[in-house]
């Protein structure tokens, strides 16, 4: 789901995309940052740029509820597997 609908932008493994979009791999993504509800946000209205200078991102049409739900455990799986918690 998360190759489907984000890594075109934020990159295989949510690493990024240089010029395209940010690593969601990342502490500024941390939970206790950006919350689980920041990213259903960010799908279903997109969000300004204000971290990255990759510009707007737009939202993403037609992923349902379930999906995002399950594409935020797939990130949350990599940023702890990557230290950040």
């Amino acid at each position: 789901m998360f190759r489907e609908n984000c890594s075109a932008c934020h990159g295989e493994n949510a690493a990024g995309r240089e010029k395209l979009g940010p690593p969601l791999v990342h502490r500024i993504y941390e939970p206790g940052h950006h919350g689980d509800g920041a990213f259903f946000l960010a799908v279903q209205q997109g969000v300004r740029a204000h971290h990255w200078p990759f510009g707007n991102m737009p939202p993403v049409a037609g992923v349902p509820h379930n999906d995002v739900e399950n594409i935020i455990v797939y990130v949350r799986r990599l940023q702890q597997a990557n230290g950040i918690n």
